[in-house]
């Protein structure tokens, strides 16, 4: 009998430990279970970059898993986003000649709006993440920024991802 109160005692006091089943979701978007993305604006000068951003955002979303994506008329959120710049600059330079750029870094800027999909005026969260990826410079530079381009935008997608799901 004793052996029985302690174990029931133990259990009552471990489910005081404050942790519960379910996502850390903020408060805000408590009540959005789905989430409708369309395509990304370009406000670059790269080519498709737009649909690259919003394949990587959409990954994003699936992998994390707490929401999950649907159509625009039946989602409870809408993501719009823009890609608005993408920047290089360089990280490593020839020893003999320090303009010459052996490593490049690119910088890809991402503005978000989350939209209530019952009312686009309201916005139930908003934000802008940056993503960063390096590369080395060969022959074909043109060819080297754009296989770079979609780890960067991947590390964007995160971020707004863990924004959306956790809140910071």
């Amino acid at each position: 009998m004793k052996a029985i109160l302690a174990i029931l005692f133990c259990v009552a006091l471990s489910s005081c430990a404050g942790y519960h089943l379910g996502g850390v979701k903020p408060p805000s978007l408590s009540e959005v279970k789905t989430i409708s993305v369309p395509m990304f604006v370009n406000g670059s000068q790269h080519p498709r970059a737009e649909s690259l951003a919003t394949s990587a955002l959409t990954d994003a979303i699936v992998q994390d898993g707490t929401y999950r994506l649907a159509d625009r008329s039946k989602a409870d959120a809408v993501l719009e986003g823009k890609l608005t710049s993408i920047d290089y600059s360089t990280l490593r330079s020839s020893r003999l000649d320090s303009l010459l750029a052996e490593e490049l870094t690119n910088t890809i800027r991402i503005e978000w709006v989350l939209r209530d999909a019952r009312d686009p005026t309201k916005v139930l969260a908003s934000g802008t993440n940056d993503g960063t990826s390096s590369f080395f410079v060969d022959s074909n530079l043109q060819t080297a920024r754009q296989n770079a381009l979609p780890d960067a935008l991947k590390r964007a997608s995160q971020g707004v991802v863990t924004k959306l799901a956790s809140g910071y």
